[in-house]
């Protein structure tokens, strides 16, 4: 869905207004947030002529490298990050501070946005400039990260309860492996914060106020960051446990067929013995020799059986 608000100070008020033209009949400095949510290229061009900043197109919003991913200049200040949804896809969301407004270019609804738009709704005077909205919205990002983090930790703790020798099949070796890849792209994504928040930290441009605030959302995305490397352990560890299974089945197999031939090979000679075609073979014109001969195959194999449950290998 296509939406513009625009948050502005009115009345010791945040108030939310939905046109552009009410930007540009009214006191830049009212403003605080502009929130771009699918607009058309139209619209975004329209800003870029009023405020004089520049909107990222996609394919640079979600360019790896650090330089486009934070940009600072003498008044501005732009941080693309990618947040991930409830389902691990990628949205990539663009950040730009300028004259103490922050303007957020998304195509997606996100969680994070909606609890910030209650934040300051509740508390109107704890965000007075974008810094504050755009700090905030980290928070509540992080948050959600904390979450994400946490239901996977019991995805996580449910499987390795369930792993058993009956289960170690390839269906559980996906779900292994699918957990992987998620907790990786959590690290990857809380890494990307991490870096971000420490650059601004030593930004001219940040308010010396918030820099406590900021201090606080790095500990927390380090303390995530142990969290996250707990859990590759714990996966390392369910695979290493998987595998160990797989191991021991396959010994059990191959123990079986070792133990079956073993035990065949006796009765297999003397059945060779005998099947040759020699004319001078005394026991060819014995009128039990066939008697005999299976009894010697089930005494052979009977004694190796018997010496085997002796052992202990059976």
């Amino acid at each position: 869905m296509s939406e513009v608000r625009l948050f502005y100070h009115k009345d010791n008020v945040i108030r939310i207004s939905r046109s552009i033209e009410f930007l540009k009949t009214n006191p830049i400095k009212n403003f605080l947030w502009i929130d771009l949510n699918n607009v058309d290229e139209e619209i975004e061009n329209e800003l870029e002529d009023y405020l004089k900043i520049y909107i990222q197109e996609e394919e640079e919003m979600i360019e790896i490298e650090m330089s486009s991913r934070y940009i600072e200049t003498t008044d501005s200040l732009v941080v693309n990050f990618n947040f991930l949804r409830l389902n691990f896809e990628r949205e990539p969301v663009s950040f730009i501070l300028k004259n103490n407004i922050l303007i957020t270019v998304r195509d997606e609804d996100l969680s994070s946005f909606q609890e910030t738009v209650k934040k300051i709704s509740a508390n109107p005077r704890n965000y007075p400039t974008g810094y504050h909205v755009f700090v905030g919205l980290l928070e509540t990002r992080v948050e959600v990260d904390a979450d994400m983090i946490e239901e996977m930790t019991q995805k996580i703790t449910t499987l390795s309860n369930s792993i058993s020798m009956e289960e170690a099949d390839a269906e559980l070796l996906m779900e292994i492996k699918d957990l992987q890849e998620k907790t990786m792209l959590l690290r990857e994504n809380i890494i990307e914060k991490q870096r971000a928040v420490s650059n601004m930290l030593k930004s001219e441009l940040i308010p010396h106020e918030l820099h406590g605030k900021l201090t606080i959302i790095v500990k927390d995305i380090n303390s995530l960051l142990e969290h996250i490397r707990f859990s590759f352990d714990r996966l390392d560890y369910l695979q290493d446990t998987f595998l160990g299974f797989v191991n021991i089945e396959q010994n059990k197999i191959i123990k079986m067929f070792t133990v079956i031939s073993v035990i065949f090979m006796p009765p297999t000679l003397i059945a060779s013995i005998y099947g040759m075609n020699f004319e001078i073979m005394p026991e060819l014109h014995w009128d039990y020799g066939y008697l005999i001969a299976v009894i010697l195959m089930i005494a052979s194999s009977g004694s190796i059986l018997w010496y085997f449950r002796k052992k202990k290998w059976l």
